[in-house]
């Protein structure tokens, strides 16, 4: 036996066999208006420029954290890399300067009471690195 196919414009759901027309909830007869999907276009070019700027900014926060963490990386390791004959201390400031002999030493002495060529001031933190001042 074959199955008669039903008209497109007919609502006739085959596992149930029944009409639903009217449990949809759109129109569904012939004479009903035409269904047209909204042009989001336009919504969507202005969100794409809002959501890239977005990016733009967390990419450029995230360079500018990176290259001031390569910066203290860069220092740490020219104090760790200094002489001293000390253990420093936790909270304390300490001078850097460059020996003739090129190489580098960490002191106390304050820049104005020597005539060594002073590099840069740091404090030790809590976390052992050093913090440029």
């Amino acid at each position: 036996m074959k199955k008669e196919k039903k008209p497109d414009y007919v609502v006739f759901d085959e596992k149930t066999q029944s009409y639903n027309s009217k449990l949809l909830p759109y129109s569904s007869g012939v004479s009903a208006p035409k269904i047209t999907p909204p042009d989001v276009t336009s919504w969507k070019n202005t969100n794409i420029v809002s959501a890239n700027n977005q990016f733009k900014a967390k990419y450029e926060a995230i360079q500018e954290e990176y290259k001031l963490m390569m910066e203290e990386f860069e220092y740490n390791t020219l104090v760790y890399n200094a002489k001293f004959n000390f253990e420093p201390i936790v909270g304390k400031i300490y001078h850097l300067y460059k020996a003739k002999d090129n190489s580098t030493f960490l002191s106390l002495i304050l820049p104005n009471e020597c005539n060594f060529n002073h590099l840069g001031t740091f404090k030790l933190g809590p976390d052992k690195t050093w913090k440029k001042l």
